[in-house]
């Protein structure tokens, strides 16, 4: 746990989640936020999930070439 690449990828898997619940709820409100926020909360979700999936990935890997 530290390592701080596992925990930048930890950080970034909270920040997807955060975004993602801020979108649903802009959008199950509906409204001003929405129409305004709604794309731009999603492509930067994507953005974050993308990060997250690079460094996890990236984690495993510098882990397994450590065991060998």
């Amino acid at each position: 746990m530290s390592d701080p690449l596992h925990i930048l990828a930890i950080l970034a898997i909270a920040a997807t989640v955060i975004v993602l619940a801020i979108g649903i709820g802009g959008f199950g409100a509906g409204g001003a936020f929405n129409a305004k926020y709604g794309n731009k909360m999603m492509r930067l979700r994507i953005l974050f999930q993308f990060i997250a999936v690079v460094l996890f990935l990236g984690y495993l890997y510098l882990r397994n070439q450590g065991g060998q």
